[in-house]
């Protein structure tokens, strides 16, 4: 007789069955090679269905409307981050560093964790589905598999929000020279083929070090740091803010918010059941952290459900919805058809903005209620090294601790300071003269 489990018991079942299996696996990986997993608790938590829904969210977003081969996922690069983990401490070990295999073992778990709580297209919709960073959606996530676990994740979610005394364990994972950067880069100019991207990844974390608790690098690795700022602030602005990705986000934006408004009028448009969980309400912050239940679920749950798929579904079938904003914005944004986008140097004049402004009531929407839905205007801004922030610190032969700044023999000051650029988007059968 054929056996039902619910989703509940299947998981337990499945993990039941795993406590049986060789969990120590390599798998293929085309930026890093072979990745060795070294800890049955990270094959563990690579299994659980929170951690296997960053599957199905895009690393970089809407970014693949530019870059065709940029589909990687934020589980690749996850991976990804915890194989230089630990590279890291093998590093750090063979320089006199004490780390046990606990502290190894959590700090590894940190940063495998350290994206779980990203919603659908990652940076994209956090502040538009949901009103909360995805850096405190990540720890209430982990608090909840520490549950399932058994108190398991204890250190790594002291090292997460750096109330471990070891104090370089968190830098590790989040700091100005962290294995989330180190891999994030490589990754990414890997896949939307923008070499100039591509770092030193092996010899920079060759070149760490530990000092006074905090983590540094020795001198010799000066070179491949300088390297790693001028390529990250290059994929800023020729992936991350490329004005065609930007166009792009801002449009997916504008569709969500339009569709939270049409659910709040009571129109009745399709989503996913998940999607529309989000699309009725407007979670707070204190929501997030109580846990609140909606419809049988509690809304981490439904959160851990959310992925690309429901949103790039629902898009699909809003291009046939009466609605003309909510049509309009989804077949755009399905098609390719995406707004134009101009920069400058300094914040749009009132002049260009109620130029534009009319033009789309007259020719788009003859409604001026809606003008703001094709009309978006914000900001960019980009710095590769944050001066205000923990600083890289370089380690001389002599034993001395210097920032970035000062040890490195270019001037650094082009990336130590926020570049501002100003855009406005709107659609590109408006002649705008």
């Amino acid at each position: 007789m054929l056996k039902f489990y619910t989703f509940d018991s299947y998981v337990q079942r499945k993990f039941v069955i795993h406590q049986q299996i060789n969990k120590k696996k390599i798998i293929n990986d085309p930026v890093l090679g072979f990745i060795n997993l070294q800890s049955e608790i990270i094959f563990d938590l690579i299994e659980h269905p929170i951690f296997q829904r960053l599957r199905r969210i895009r690393q970089l977003g809407l970014s693949y409307l530019v870059f065709p081969g940029a589909n990687h996922s934020r589980f690749e690069h996850a991976l990804g981050a915890t194989h230089l983990m630990r590279q890291a401490i093998q590093v750090l070990r063979l320089k006199g560093h004490v780390i046990t295999e606990t502290e190894a073992e959590a700090v590894t778990t940190a940063i495998l964790l350290h994206d779980i709580g990203h919603a659908p297209f990652s940076h994209v919709l956090e502040n538009t589905l949901v009103e909360i960073p995805h850096e405190e959606i990540s720890l209430l996530l982990m608090n909840q598999l520490n549950e399932h676990f058994n108190g398991k994740l204890d250190l790594a979610i002291q090292i997460f929000t750096n109330r471990y005394k070891k104090h370089f364990l968190h830098q590790l994972v989040s700091s100005q020279l962290d294995m989330d950067r180190l891999d994030y880069l490589n990754r990414d100019s890997f896949f939307t083929g923008v070499a100039e991207g591509t770092i030193g990844v092996e010899r920079i974390i060759k070149m760490l070090n530990v000092w006074d608790d905090q983590l540094v690098v020795d001198e010799k690795g000066i070179y491949s740091v300088e390297k790693f700022l001028i390529s990250r602030r290059l994929m800023y602005w020729q992936v991350y803010l490329h004005k065609t990705v930007v166009s792009a986000e801002n449009l997916l934006i504008n569709i969500l918010k339009r569709a939270k408004e049409l659910v709040y009028e009571g129109v009745k448009i399709y989503s996913t059941p998940t999607l529309n969980i989000f699309l009725e309400h407007n979670f707070t912050t204190t929501d997030f952290k109580n846990n609140i239940e909606i419809k049988g679920k509690n809304i981490l749950d439904w959160f851990s459900l959310l992925d690309d798929n429901d949103i790039s579904i629902s898009i699909k079938e809003w291009q046939l919805h009466s609605d003309l904003v909510l049509s309009y914005l989804a077949k755009s944004l399905n098609n390719r058809k995406l707004f134009r986008i101009q920069l400058f140097p300094t914040p749009i004049s009132k002049t260009i903005e109620e130029k534009i402004q009319k033009k789309i009531a007259a020719e788009i929407t003859g409604d001026n209620r809606q003008i703001n839905y094709f009309l978006m205007t914000g900001e960019i801004t980009n710095n590769a090294y944050d001066k205000h922030n923990e600083k890289i610190l370089v380690l001389d032969k002599t034993g001395k601790i210097k920032d970035m700044q000062q040890a490195s023999d270019i001037n650094l000051n082009a990336l130590t300071k926020t570049v501002r650029k100003y855009f406005v988007c709107y659609p590109k059968e408006l002649d705008i003269n």
